[in-house]
Order: structure tokens, then C-alpha cells, then sequence
């Protein structure tokens, strides 16, 4: 397999760009996992879902958007969802959670439409579904590289107003943290990041990257820094494993991903069941 990711350009996109998702996914998905705002990552790969298919459906009637890279119509409508959650969570202030199933829902609505008028599903469609290690192309490479650089750089900067913002914001409010615009900045992140990894692992499988390695790490790390370096890990690992096993089985990555996630999220829990016994049983 060395030989061929050396040999084939395509191949080197692929494992790059999972590498640079890896790793950005769960750094972010700690914080989103602490703040209770997992389910965001699935309302916004919905969206995303809609610009893909809207991208897609210009570029078949109209020869103005013929070639267009479908990353950016998903990017633009995944940061249009996350303006939008944000703006509806100021509407309902007291029954917030009720953004998220609005845009999730008008998300899956208009992407079916868009389908519907480009009449039904095609191969392009499915890899942008559920992944494909063929279809990330070097300007996919290089603007995931930019998110990447973008998001590990604001987190470094703000990390501090991040945490607090994460586990009391009432008391980030009131120690003078602009905290309505930081949360907008990071929703923005958790957008971009979305659309740039629906190549890899799929528009419908992307949130379980920003979720499982931290639902994982968090059984087993004893502080937050702890806990965003071992879902790293994980992250990482999940990309390595279901990148490998898609190129030898033949497989949509997204699935192969998210299974090895799920087995690492197992084996902990498996692993924290028996030391707690143990621990039980010499005490």
C-alpha cells in the first residue's frame, strides 16, 4: 500500500487530507461534546448535504457552474446552517435545542428537492454520502490544509475562552469574555470543517468523527487537555485504520472509519468495565 499511496497522486490526497481531518475533527468535537451541541454536527452535514446536491444540479443544467469544486456550495451552505442555528437558538432563548431539529430537518428537505430536480442519485452524490478514497482531488488538499491551519490557530489563541465558555458561561459572560462571538466563530469552525471532511468519511457519517474518539477519550483521560489529546489519537487512529481497510476491501471509507471508531469506543468501555472490577475485587 506504501507503494501505491507513492505512486498515485490520488492516493496521497486521500491519506493527507485524513490525517489533517483526524485531527481537527476531534479537537473540535471536545469542545462541541462538552458544550452538549454534538447533535450541531448533524444538522450541519444536512445542510451541507443541500449544497452538494444544489452544486451538483447547476452544474448539470448550467454550463456557468459546469466543473465547480461541489467543496464550495457545501462549505457556503454548511456556514449559512450554522449562522442560521445561531440566530434561531437568540429566537427560542428558552427552548434552544429546538435549532438544531429546524435546520437538521429544512437541511434534509431541500437536499431531497435538489436530488429530486437532478433526477435522483448519481455516483458523484454517493461518494460525497459515504466517502470515497478516490475522490479528493488537490484542491480539496489544500483547502482542508487552510481549515486546518485556520482552526488549530484560533483554538491555541482562544483557548482559554474557549474552556470557559465549555463548562461555565456565565461566568465567561460575566469576566468580560465576548462570548456571543466567540460561540460564532466556532459554530463557523464546526461548519467548515464539516463540508471539508465530507470527502473523506461522508456527509452522513462526518459527526461521528467529532464524537466517538472524544466519547472514547473521555473514559479514560483525567483533565480536558488530556482529553483532547487522546480523541486525537483515536481520531487519527479511526482515520488510518478505515482509510486502509477501505483501499484493501474496496469500501466507502466513512463506513470503514466510523466502524474502527466504534470498536476503539467498545474496547475502552470494555477495558474501564474490567479495571473497575478489578479494582472492586482487590479492594
Amino acid at each position: 500500500m506504501l507503494a501505491a499511496i507513492s505512486q498515485y497522486e490520488f492516493l496521497q490526497n486521500t491519506f493527507l487530507t485524513g490525517l489533517l481531518i483526524g485531527l481537527i475533527a476531534p479537537l473540535l468535537g471536545t469542545f462541541l461534546v462538552v458544550r452538549r451541541l454534538s447533535l450541531i454536527a448533524d444538522a450541519l452535514s444536512h445542510v451541507t448535504l443541500s449544497g452538494i446536491a444544489a452544486s451538483l444540479l447547476l452544474s448539470k443544467k448550467t454550463l456557468l457552474f459546469a466543473g465547480m469544486n461541489p467543496l464550495f456550495f457545501g462549505m457556503g451552505f454548511s456556514v449559512v446552517g450554522a449562522l442560521a442555528i445561531e440566530r434561531l437558538r437568540t429566537v427560542y432563548s428558552h427552548y434552544q435545542e429546538l435549532a438544531i431539529p429546524i435546520i437538521l430537518s429544512g437541511g434534509i428537505g431541500i437536499g431531497v428537492v435538489f436530488i429530486s430536480l437532478a433526477d435522483g442519485f448519481n455516483t458523484e452524490l454517493l461518494n460525497y454520502l459515504f466517502g470515497s478514497v478516490s475522490a479528493v482531488s488537490r484542491t480539496d488538499l489544500w483547502v482542508i490544509s487552510l481549515i486546518s491551519v485556520g482552526v488549530i490557530a484560533i483554538v491555541v489563541v482562544l483557548y482559554k475562552e474557549l474552556f470557559l465558555l465549555s463548562f461555565d458561561e456565565e461566568h465567561a459572560k460575566a469576566s468580560g469574555i465576548p462570548s456571543k462571538g466567540i460561540h460564532i466563530l466556532f459554530i463557523l469552525m464546526i461548519a467548515l470543517v464539516i463540508a471539508a471532511s465530507m470527502r473523506i468519511v461522508g456527509i452522513l457519517l462526518v459527526s461521528a468523527l467529532m464524537t466517538l474518539p472524544v466519547a472514547a477519550s473521555m473514559r479514560l483521560a483525567n483533565g480536558f487537555k488530556q482529553t483532547i489529546f487522546i480523541s486525537v489519537i483515536f481520531g487519527e487512529a479511526s482515520v488510518i485504520g478505515g482509510l486502509t481497510s477501505a483501499y484493501y476491501l474496496d469500501l466507502a471509507p466513512g463506513g470503514t472509519i466510523v466502524v474502527i471508531s466504534i470498536a476503539i469506543l467498545l474496547v475502552v468501555i470494555a477495558y474501564r468495565h474490567l479495571k473497575h472490577k478489578f479494582q472492586l475485587k482487590i479492594s
